[in-house]
């Protein structure tokens, strides 16, 4: 026997099963997450999550607080509302600076919060980029958001980007070098206005947002489909240094692009590909890090070896300590 196909509905009109299963996780403090299989609209409304420390087990968020974030959500729907949003937000700006570091959590929203399948992901970070007026800090080791692609990832995401530097904000992204020359990139930061800046490095660590130094968001499963979400201040800040760690190390994309020169004929990939051989790395792991498949750091590999005159992988590792050209970085 078939389940019958879970009915399409808003959050402001809970179906019979969610409403069940929903007042029956308050009661006893969590369902299996199996359980969760006959009412989805649970987890994609934000009204169950996964627990910290099992994550086959679903908790349930206070009702008060999801109807603060769900009422939140709305009234920045409100279109006729934006023009007096901007006023309040310049007025409050420099307060907000002075009262940074008395500021913890927003009421209602946990510390540390799982976030389960692309829906929820990308309406947690819609929701946190609607409450951001400052920044948003953002490493793109893969461009696009979680579980879409194509035009649906763009236009979602040109939407809220824009809604935040029509506010007065700033984006700054990282990504990996060998997404520097990607069209659909370029492309996507000389579609927004306002103050946009991209950086590349030839290593970056996995998904990271940052919004105004108060909220972060981070992969926390394999494929992606699991975030979590950070808004504990001294984890969050410990976040934002690292990013502007690597942003101070990154190379300027756009909106002004600056090209790493090679040096007595070895690129810069090749030089970052050097460093991770006299690591003593594999190709597919050099692959990986460097975010190019195998076939692509292997003719890489045959350049350098080329260059340097090498006609083994085990002289390739003493010519590159002879050359120097590690020490040029």
């Amino acid at each position: 026997m078939t389940t019958p196909p879970h009915p399409e509905h808003g959050v402001e009109e809970l179906c019979e099963a969610g409403t069940r299963l929903y007042e029956h996780a308050l009661r006893e403090g969590g369902v299996r997450a199996e359980a969760a299989a006959s009412a989805p609209c649970l987890t994609d409304f934000g009204l169950l999550h996964p627990a910290l420390d099992d994550l086959g087990r679903l908790e349930p968020v206070a009702p008060a607080a999801a109807l603060h974030r769900l009422l939140r959500t709305s009234a920045a729907r409100i279109a006729d509302e934006r023009a007096r949003e901007a006023r309040l937000v310049e007025t409050f700006e420099s307060l907000l600076r002075a009262g940074a570091e008395d500021v913890t959590t927003s009421p209602g929203s946990p510390a540390l919060r799982f976030l389960s399948g692309s829906a929820q992901i990308n309406r947690g970070i819609t929701e946190a980029m609607t409450e951001s007026c400052r920044e948003a800090l953002c490493i793109q080791p893969h461009f696009g958001l979680a579980g879409l692609n194509g035009q649906a990832a763009e236009s979602i995401a040109l939407k809220r980007d824009q809604a935040l530097l029509d506010r007065g904000g700033r984006i700054r992204t990282l990504y990996q070098d060998t997404r520097r020359h990607i069209p659909a990139i370029t492309g996507y930061q000389e579609t927004l206005t306002g103050d946009v800046e991209a950086r590349t490095l030839d290593e970056v660590t996995e998904r990271m947002f940052i919004f105004d130094r108060r909220i972060a968001f981070l992969p926390a499963n394999e494929d992606r489909t699991l975030a979590l979400e950070v808004r504990q201040p001294a984890l969050v800040g410990y976040l934002a240094a690292l990013f502007d760690r690597l942003w101070n190390l990154a190379t300027p994309m756009y909106p002004r692009p600056v090209q790493r020169p090679s040096l007595n004929g070895v690129t810069p990939r090749q030089r970052a590909i050097a460093a991770l051989l006299v690591e003593g790395h594999t190709d597919a792991v050099i692959a990986d890090r460097l975010g190019m498949n195998v076939r692509t750091a292997r003719v890489h590999i045959a350049k350098l070896a080329a260059t340097l005159g090498s006609e083994s992988r085990a002289q390739l590792g003493y010519l590159i300590g002879q050359s120097g050209i590690l020490d040029q970085d």
